[in-house]
């Protein structure tokens, strides 16, 4: 890996890294919007404040965006979260295989 393809990827993990940012992500998946209240309710423990900084960021970043209907992910955003959707699969088969070692 190349030091420009490391840096790339220390930027985007650091991006996701903060606390709640994937959260606010995973639960707009789906591809419909949700108002504030209710993205706030979708991730959960959330405060307004601290939705506030990460819908700042994530938008920034190009990976969200503010509609009419509310917040959505972008076609960036949808791609990042097709991405993050294998690590699912593989959280699946990983957790079975941690169980079956106990």
């Amino acid at each position: 890996m190349s030091s420009k393809d490391n840096a790339a990827i220390s930027q985007l993990l650091g991006l996701l890294e903060a606390r709640y940012a994937l959260r606010v992500l995973w639960a707009l998946k789906d591809g419909h919007a949700q108002t504030f209240r209710l993205l706030q309710d979708s991730v959960g423990g959330i405060t307004p404040n601290t939705l506030n900084t990460r819908i700042k960021e994530l938008r920034e970043a190009g990976l969200l965006d503010h509609g009419s209907d509310g917040y959505c992910v972008t076609p960036s955003g949808s791609d990042l979260l097709k991405r993050i959707n294998d690590l699912q699969a593989f959280a699946t088969r990983w957790v079975v295989s941690q169980a079956k070692k106990k």
